[in-house]
């Protein structure tokens, strides 16, 4: 059963049992700020569950996406090591606000595992808190389950109720005990039940918790019974796959062995158990989901926690050899796989694989001369050493490498890493930033004339006066060709960065000189800094010289900040009142908006928004500006869209039907804005939203390009480009049909080979056969059927396949239920296993294993013949 069919199988369940089916919620929470990530799938129902919100339903149940990679649920340094940690992992659960309690709760759990996923009962293990009779008495003598396979747990805490198996939400608010049930691998697996000395082991793994919301706990710790009892419960839909398709660790579903592939595709590994694929594969979820919901790479929160998740699994490429951008081209086959279950992601991948392959080159420029220093000093540091505080901070600070990900590279050395050392250099570097600043502060640029005089609303060319000149923050009062410089005029047509907007750049022509100017800057309240270099002849204090703006950019430039003001009206318009501005750039590439709002906005809305403002465009609307009294300006429904501090006089500006605040540069008319088209969206913080934007003659290009691809991709597929999406799902079912073909091909191969296998048994005693044999060209998941086909044939045998694919050495032994006695599967396949460096194991009549020592194969199995022959007592 796939993965996808659990999920479906799931939700369509619960759908027959009353409940609503829920999207999964954003992996940005919405309503807990405590929380970094969702963790759970109860955590967008939290608000239900205290009363504070209601639905218009009483049952639910979804699959909720979840992250744990930060803050207090943090599972990041344990993914690749384990089987079943990840960072992103689906919740499957169903919940009762208020409606149904324990007794269908349990009931529909145990139908859905036995009854609909067909798991055998015997394996099923059940856990209640010590002090609920009730839920231990539904299980005994209701479900049915033996009274040796339900057990108690108690407080183990030090307290009443701080047990494992009762939850609590909070200090105070709903808590209530729990019921878990597990699930029983086999003897072959070390471990012991929950709460025996061995549960740590892996023999007896956990699959679904149900919590019963039973108590409202208050701060004196008084527990009285919630007068509307609610069930929340949580399957991991990882580990219960693992389940039923008969695999041991999450890693090994099929979910899970197509992104192992993808990452061994892009990487050219060839051994699929390598750790690191594993971390690859659990990462690229994670990174992609996270990105989905809003989240970009940044320094700190969210942010932070994705570009960590992101270096690890770029660290991991480079282990394996890979020193190129390889991780963005696994959203591809992501989106294969759970793209109809969570159509966003489909929807986003070309923006999802845009932020992850940028994130890539920054660090990839990077991250090898890092390692070559990390690899350097840990190779003089012997094992259990420690890693010095300072060399820490120098790959954090010079190479951006995040403390955790060299503490995840020294733990695979074993060396310990000096986090106290760290702390130190840091504080030590910011000590000395500070003391820096205030030196600037005191000894920068010291200007007393004149404040400079902005005559750019209306000309991008003027006269001005040199007041002031400055080389590396020294006042001087001339310049010589090829210094870099800051030069200040009593009057200039160039616009200073403020307000979001960027300076100008352009020229200044003296006489017999020519500064070129890179931008603009106030040094001071009212007083511009053109920031440039002197091409030619000398500059001095008192020269006047002819500004120009460069108009190519200050156009574009204006037409993206004119822009940004129809945007924020229009996002208001379609988001709501709440949307603030946030912080903005403008240049001449773009507008960068961030605005409040908790939660990404649809393709719809991004449409909605895009035409709204295009809508302004077309009408060609005047720019009106004028000088208000502040009050009457905020009485007249303006807005201090970029938050400055404002004076008694401001400026208000009029562009189609936004009114705001703004000292900035605008077109004429709105006409001149050409063309709006926003071109990315994304989070870069709790509740705080990002669009990125172009106009004019930039929008154009990126249509154009755009287009072009479009078109491209239709004549590579044959088609025209409206119909392209037509094609490609025409396309993707043929593949699957020819894939469902080849499978049906390979099996019946696998049956002919085993009916040429059987004539190759060896007699042993007129009665039994023996057949060990290496097969080559055949599939691993192919040998165990032939092994039951031949078991079969043959009547009474012992049997033992071998095949080598990838790099790997699969091996399966059977015997039949006459020889078992003598001569045990898990035993043979134990034996062979251990020559070819791995293990195996599994029941007397079938067992599996597998190794990597491919050229002791061949002695191996030879020597199975012989210890066969010996159990049996014909050596």
């Amino acid at each position: 059963m796939k993965t996808s069919e659990i999920r479906q199988k799931f939700l369509s369940f619960f759908e027959s049992k009353g409940h609503q089916v829920v999207p999964s919620s954003s992996l940005v929470p919405g309503n807990d700020p405590t929380l970094l990530f969702t963790n759970a799938g109860m955590v967008q129902f939290k608000d239900v569950f205290t009363g504070k919100d209601t639905r218009p339903y009483s049952r639910a149940t979804s699959s909720q996406r979840c992250v744990r990679a930060g803050g207090k649920h943090n599972d990041l340094e344990n993914v690749g090591y384990t089987a079943r940690h990840h960072t992103f992992f689906e919740m499957l659960g169903n919940f009762s606000f208020g409606d149904y309690f324990k007794r269908e709760a349990i009931q529909h759990a145990w139908e859905l595992l036995t009854s609909v996923y067909k798991l055998p009962a015997e394996k099923l293990w059940v856990t209640v808190y010590q002090e609920d009779d009730e839920a231990y008495d539904i299980w005994a003598n209701e479900i049915g389950v033996p009274t040796e396979r339900i057990i108690r747990i108690g407080d183990n805490k030090g307290a009443r109720y701080a047990s494992d198996n009762f939850w609590q939400m909070a200090d105070t608010g709903p808590c209530g005990p729990c019921s878990e049930i597990f699930y029983d691998h086999g003897p072959a697996i070390w471990g012991g039940p929950p709460g025996s000395p061995e549960e740590d082991g892996d023999r007896y793994i956990e699959i679904w918790n149900l919590v019963f919301m039973q108590f409202e706990r208050d701060a004196a710790g008084n527990m009285p019974q919630l007068p509307k009892p609610c069930v929340d419960t949580g399957m991991g839909l990882e580990r219960i796959a693992a389940v039923l398709q008969h695999v041991h660790s999450n890693y090994e579903i099929d979910l899970f062995r197509s992104l192992i592939k993808a990452a061994a595709r892009e990487t050219g590994a060839t051994d699929l158990n390598n750790n690191s694929l594993k971390v690859i594969a659990d990462h690229i979820r994670a990174c992609s989901f996270l990105i989905v919901d809003g989240v970009i790479p940044s320094n700190e929160g969210r942010g932070y926690v994705l570009r960590r998740i992101v270096r690890r699994a770029l660290r991991h490429g480079h282990k394996l050899g890979q020193s190129g951008t390889f991780f963005y081209r696994l959203v591809a086959d992501l989106v294969a796989e759970m793209g109809t279950a969570y159509p966003e992601l489909a929807a986003q991948q070309s923006r999802v694989e845009q932020v992850i392959k940028q994130e890539e080159e920054r660090f990839s420029e990077t991250l090898e001369n890092g390692m070559k220093i990390l690899d350097s000093a840990l190779a003089n540091i012997p094992e259990n050493g420690m890693l010095d505080g300072q060399t820490l901070f120098a790959l954090y600070d010079t190479y951006g490498f995040p403390v955790d990900l060299t503490a995840d590279i020294c733990r695979e050395r074993n060396v310990n890493v000096d986090h106290e050392g760290f702390e130190l250099a840091m504080n030590r570097q910011r000590t000395q930033a500070r003391a820096a600043g205030k030196f600037k502060a005191v000894e920068g640029l010291s200007y007393s004339g004149a404040e400079t005089r902005f005559d750019g609303y209306d000309n991008l060319a003027s006269q001005g006066r040199v007041t002031a000149l400055y080389i590396n923050g020294t006042s001087v009062e001339t310049l010589a060709a090829g210094q870099d410089a800051i030069v200040v005029l009593d009057a200039t047509p160039f616009y200073a960065e403020s307000g979001g907007q960027a300076g100008d750049a352009g020229l200044l022509l003296g006489s017999g000189s020519r500064f070129e100017v890179a931008d603009t800057q106030k040094i001071q309240n009212g007083v511009f800094g053109h920031h440039g270099r002197l091409l030619d002849g000398a500059l001095s204090v008192g020269d006047t010289v002819d500004a120009r703006v460069d108009t190519l950019r200050r156009a574009r430039t204006v037409r993206n900040h004119s822009a940004t003001h129809l945007m924020h009206k229009a996002l208001r318009q379609v988001l709501g009142a709440h949307v603030q501005q946030r912080g903005s750039l403008v240049d001449a590439d773009k507008t960068r908006f961030d605005f409040a709002h908790d939660a990404p906005l649809t393709p719809a809305q991004i449409i909605e928004v895009e035409q709204l403002v295009n809508a302004e465009i077309l009408d060609n609307h005047a720019t009106n500006a004028q000088l208000l009294p502040y009050d009457e300006a905020v009485q007249g429904g303006a807005m201090a869209l970029f938050g400055e501090k404002y004076g008694d006089v401001v400026r208000v500006l009029d562009i189609g039907s936004s009114r705001e605040l703004c000292g900035g540069t605008h077109v004429t008319r709105t006409g001149d804005i050409g063309l709006f088209k926003i071109v990315s969206e994304g989070g870069v913080a709790a509740g705080v939203r990002r669009v990125e934007a172009i106009t004019g003659d930039n929008a154009l290009k990126w249509v154009q390009q755009t287009n072009d691809t479009l078109v491209r991709a239709a004549g590579m597929l044959k088609t025209q480009p409206t119909e392209l999406v037509d094609r490609i799902i025409l396309l993707q079912s043929q593949i699957k049909a020819l894939e469902r073909d080849l499978d049906q091909l390979r099996s019946k191969q696998a049956s002919a080979a085993g009916n040429d296998l059987a004539s190759q048994a060896v007699d042993l005693n007129g009665v039994s056969k023996l057949l060990v044999a290496g097969l080559s060209g055949v599939e691993a998941k192919a040998l165990r059927g032939m092994v039951d086909q031949l078991k079969d044939r043959l009547k009474s045998a012992v049997v033992l396949l071998a095949t080598v694919a990838d790099g790997k050495i699969s091996l399966v032994a059977g015997v039949t239920a006459d020889l078992t006695g003598k001569v045990k599967a898990g035993d043979l396949v134990s034996l062979v296993a251990a020559q070819v460096g791995g293990k195996g194991g599994g029941r007397p009549d079938m067992a599996m294993g597998g190794g990597t020592d491919i050229a002791a194969l061949n002695d191996a199995i030879a020597g199975a013949d012989a210890w066969v022959r010996e159990r049996l007592g014909l050596a």
